[in-house]
Parts: structure tokens; sequence; C-alpha cells
């Protein structure tokens, strides 16, 4: 596997760029999309929500690439976005249309489910302005060359949105590595995504092109199998319980398949219910397999972005301590915290991060 070295914090304007789509979520708290009166509105977005958790939580400096409609709606997302304090300058505003005929913002309706009631998304997001970026909008000199970037992050929620979306993921990949920026993915296989576009096996050549630029590859065994193709033989995953020689397998296959990347991760959850699950993750680096912490039977508010609160808290402990012994444990409990709350991003404080890591509990604080 290769070898992980960040860029100096001092030559650096940004300790992490995400390259991503981000929506307006309306949420009905404990109702139903169906039967609600009201929605609570938050930002969220695959990548954005990586960029947000490193900015709020951890206090690192980060800024989001993407495009946004000129509108009430697209200076919603925007005001949502300064608020979580992720650098707005990288935003490509697209004139409105008066209807959205032609780009709109994407609209994600997300139920966060309950007991045996699982969590539904409905999103409302064709031609959204974030999905018709293409190469040659964003100067990527500028930013990784000029300004400099520590670590880019982007996954296959953008990829998936549209052939110019792949095209400018694989443009900023390429570009972050001509300048030794590190290159994170999150997989995050959405069939909806696919659906109309080819499936598995269009996702699986996008992926595949993209993996080969990669340093640190996110995702689950769904993920891993579904969008890059890996295969370890044998049955199909058992969801009754969490297999971790299967799990290590598809870690080690995928090692053996994209030599170029440095750290393997992958969330392990066992639902029990919509609000009782087995939380832990584990990585591959350095040739061997990284155990986090486990939390069984963690209660669970929304789940909605635990996984890109993972991979925000990982990337802090990669960054910080340069170890994925450590920075595995800072990515399950910043995940496990950040499913407490509503929306999409973590609510977290590095503090309470910190606390959960060093095996802290959750008496009262005062």
């Amino acid at each position: 596997m290769a070898t992980l070295k960040a860029k100096d914090k001092s030559a650096c304007k940004y300790d992490l760029v995400s390259l991503g789509e981000v929506m307006l979520r309306f949420d009905p708290g404990e109702g139903r999309i169906a039967t609600t009166r009201e929605f609570k509105v938050y930002e969220g977005g695959g990548e954005y929500n990586v960029a947000r958790g490193l900015r709020k939580c951890f206090q690192y400096q980060t800024a989001i690439v993407t495009g946004i409609v000129d509108n009430e709606l697209g200076r919603l997302v925007e005001d949502l976005i300064l608020q979580g304090g992720v650098d707005t300058s990288h935003i490509k505003w697209a004139a409105f249309d008066g209807i959205g005929r032609s780009v709109r913002n994407g609209l994600n309706f997300t139920e966060r489910g309950y007991g045996v009631r699982g969590a539904v998304g409905v999103s409302d997001r064709a031609n959204s302005a974030a999905s018709q970026l293409k190469p040659g909008d964003v100067d990527w000199d500028q930013l990784f060359g000029r300004d400099g970037v520590r670590w880019l992050h982007t996954g296959g929620i953008f990829a998936a949105l549209s052939t110019t979306s792949a095209a400018i993921a694989l443009e900023a990949a390429k570009a972050a590595k001509k300048y030794g920026t590190i290159v994170s993915y999150d997989l995050n296989y959405r069939p909806s995504l696919w659906k109309a576009n080819g499936g598995e096996a269009a996702a699986q050549k996008v992926n595949q092109e993209l993996a080969s630029y990669v340093d640190v590859m996110f995702g689950n065994e769904e993920d891993f199998i579904a969008a890059l193709g890996i295969s370890v033989g044998g049955a199909e995953p058992d969801f009754s319980g969490i297999d971790l020689q299967r799990h290590e397998s598809v870690l080690k296959a995928t090692a053996a398949k994209y030599p170029n990347m440095s750290v393997i991760a992958e969330t392990l959850r066992h639902v029990h219910s919509a609000s009782d699950n087995d939380w832990s993750a584990i990585a591959f680096a350095d040739g061997k397999v990284h155990h986090s912490n486990s939390y069984p039977h963690l209660e669970i508010l929304d789940r909605i972005g635990g996984g890109d609160s993972f991979a925000s808290g990982f990337i802090y402990g990669m960054l910080e301590f340069g170890d994925p012994a450590i920075a595995i444990n800072y990515g399950v409990a910043h995940g496990a915290l950040a499913m407490t709350t509503p929306g999409d991003t973590s609510m977290a404080t590095l503090k309470e991060v910190k606390n959960m890591v060093a095996g802290g509990n959750a008496r009262v604080s005062r």
C-alpha cells in the first residue's frame, strides 16, 4: 500500500476542501413525509457533511466546491453553510430562470425512522446546479497550487449525479494528486441515483476509474461490492450480524486491486431496529487491519450522516496524529455522536469526541 503524507498546515489555506452537492433537507421530525404539515430545514450532502464536521467540531479550515442556483432557496443554502463555518467562496452560482426549468437547487425529504420503521429518503434533485458542474469550471491550479489544500474529499453520490459531475470529480482528483493533496472518496452507492443511468455496471465504470487516484477510501461492504465490483466469493452478505472475517477480506481485496490506496476504511453497522444499531469500523492500512472501539446497541435519533461524520473524524485523526489506529476511533466516536442529534451534520464538540475515544460515558456534564 502507498504511504500517506499530508502537506504542512502552515503552507495551506485549507485543511480540507469537499467537492459535492449541498441540498436542503426537509425533516418532518417525529412525523412522516406523506402526513406532516411542517418541516424543519437543514443543509446536507454526503461530501459537504465531511467539510462541515471538520470545521464545526474539529476547528479545521474547510471549503466547499459546489453549484447553487442564485435565488432565495440558494441563499438559504448559503446561509446554512455559513453558519457551519465552511468557506463559500468556491461556490459556482447559476442564474435562476424563474421556475427551475433548466437548473435548480437539490431538495431532500428524509424521515428519521424509529423502531421497526426504517428511515426513508425522497430526493428531488434532478438538473441541480451541482449536477451541472463540469471540467473547466474550477481553477484547480489556483486552489491546490497557490492557495494550498491538505486534503480533498469527494464521493460516489456526487459522481452519480451526471456524466459531467463524474468528469469534474476525476479532474479534481488528478489535480489534487499533481499538487500533493491527499484524496479521499466515499463510495456511498445509492441505487436510486444509478437506476436510470446504467445501474451497477455504470457505477463500477465511474468509480473504478476514480479509485485509481484515491489515497483514502471509505465505504461499507455493499458499497465495495456494488460500486467497485469487489468480490471475495462465498455467500452473499449476511445482515443478521457482522462477519468480521468477511469484512476484512473485502478490504484486503480492495487493497490488492488498488495499491495506490494508503487506507481503506469500512463502517460496520448491524441494525437491530432503526433506533438500535451496533456501530463500529475497521480499516486496512500498512498491511494491517485496525479495529475501532465498538458501540453495541447504540441509541440513534437520526442515522443520516453518520458515515460522513465517521469520515470527518477519521480524517481529523489522520491529519492530527498520522495513525489509522487512532483515527478510526475518532471516526466511530464522531459518527456515533452525530447520530444522536437531528439533521445530516454533526452537532458534536471536540471535547465530547475525545471523551468517547477515551471511554467516557453519558453522565450529566455540569
